[in-house]
């Protein structure tokens, strides 16, 4: 069944997180409708109502594994499946009272426009409250994803599977890039625990510094300034993987919203940088971090284009190539994903892989570095599109990356999620030689 639609004052908090929820079931992303839900939400209830929605959509195959062998027959309503999965994360995965949890989920059930339905989700939640032990041990063992892929994890990952499907369900670390422009990692660590806030040395990235307690980021010191970015610790490889840039062009394929093109230009001075994207609005994501960080622009250029089509004047020396691919490295920050990618939609990201890489190939000089980047962790995506991209191209070479991080895989290399850690991420570096 459909979403109510009505005024928000008349709903509850949980009824308002249930219809955040819909809004993902009927297509539509997190990042594009939060705001907005946000937005219809009392100031003082704002970080739960955040909470709810993101838990309860990492967990989300996983509640509904535990609940599908409670119900005498299927609900066949979306609405109040979704408050009895709210619900359930409430009792199982918060501190929120037993009590409060349960009488908030059922009169959402019942202010959404289903009472006759409310008898059911009160008598799951308080079960469960009866036999928690039991629920979490359920919750804990699911794999919690489309059985899609999980079928795909395990054909690619085997025994690293399991544990690898665990640490998606966690919440991902918040992690900074420091703007060496500014300051140094070092000295900023030093300001953060000035202020008795938290936080240690990325393991890998020389910039990065890993926050280990909540924080509102706009009132950490120096955002204003720029002297950080908020910044995955297996993104931020990508400058360290590069090789010296200063006055080289390079481009940066795929840019929005500008983390890589930020970081270049904090690490290197480009004779000249372009970066390029399809989405103008998120292009204007690239231009307000630029600016913020206050990173010399003389030498940059951010243009709207297609990256299987547009051509520089000339060759460059180097191409970040981070490829659209179907984000399944990043689902911790984005678990929106597990109810929003379709198996289907793997073959042809594929392929658009294969064209923009084909073409922003034909835009390098020879002696030039192409880095393939993904934020996936589907061997299709990225080790079995290089293979076939090195089997076509006689005139590649792979640059072997030495590093102590990832898994090294037939080209290139592969870092999976993992707890306190940084997302799945893969790169492969291709240098032309003829």
């Amino acid at each position: 069944m459909s979403q109510v639609t009505s005024n928000s004052s008349r709903f509850n908090l949980r009824a308002q997180v249930v219809q955040t929820l819909l809004k993902v079931q009927q297509g539509q992303s997190l990042a594009s409708i939060l705001n907005t839900q946000l937005n219809q939400v009392a100031e003082r209830d704002r970080a739960l109502f955040h909470e709810l929605v993101l838990g309860t959509l990492r967990q989300w195959f996983a509640l509904k594994s535990i609940s599908l062998p409670l119900l005498s027959k299927p609900l066949n309503n979306e609405t109040v499946e979704t408050c009895l999965y709210v619900g359930l994360y409430q009792v199982l995965c918060t501190r929120i009272a037993a009590h409060a949890a349960i009488s908030e989920t059922v009169d959402a059930t019942k202010q959404l426009g289903f009472p006759a339905l409310s008898g059911i989700v009160n008598a799951i939640l308080r079960r469960a409250t009866r036999e928690t032990d039991d629920f979490q041990q359920g919750l804990q063992q699911a794999h919690g994803l489309p059985s899609w892929l999980y079928k795909r994890l395990k054909k690619d990952w085997g025994e690293q599977t399991e544990a690898l499907c665990q640490s998606l369900k966690q919440a991902a670390p918040l992690t900074l890039r420091v703007n060496q422009r500014h300051i140094g990692r070092d000295a900023y660590l030093a300001k953060l625990q000035s202020l008795d806030i938290q936080a240690r040395a990325c393991l890998f990235s020389e910039a990065g510094i890993v926050l280990e307690q909540s924080v509102q980021i706009t009132q950490l010191p120096g955002f204003e300034q720029g002297w950080f970015s908020v910044q995955d610790e297996h993104a931020q490889l990508c400058a360290t993987l590069l090789p010296d840039l200063n006055n080289k062009t390079v481009i940066d394929a795929c840019a929005a919203p500008g983390g890589k093109t930020a970081h270049l230009l904090e690490k290197f001075k480009p004779a000249q940088l372009i970066a390029i994207d399809q989405d103008p609005s998120r292009l204007v994501r690239v231009t307000e971090n630029l600016n913020r960080l206050a990173l010399d622009q003389s030498h940059t250029e951010i243009l709207a284009a297609d990256a299987t089509k547009w051509t520089p004047v000339q060759p460059v020396d180097c191409i970040v190539l981070d490829a659209p691919c179907s984000a399944t490295g990043v689902i911790r920050r984005h678990p929106d994903i597990r109810l929003l990618r379709q198996s289907s939609d793997i073959a042809q990201t594929i392929e658009l892989q294969k064209q923009i890489l084909e073409h922003m190939w034909q835009q390098l000089k020879v002696g030039g570095t192409l880095l393939y980047i993904t934020c996936s962790i589907l061997k299709s995506e990225n080790e079995q599109q290089m293979i076939n991209f090195f089997t076509e191209h006689a005139d590649a070479k792979e640059v072997k990356i030495e590093a102590d991080w990832g898994i090294e895989q037939v080209h290139g290399r592969q870092l999976l999620p993992e707890a306190q850690s940084g997302d799945g991420f893969y790169y492969c570096k291709i240098q032309k030689i003829a």
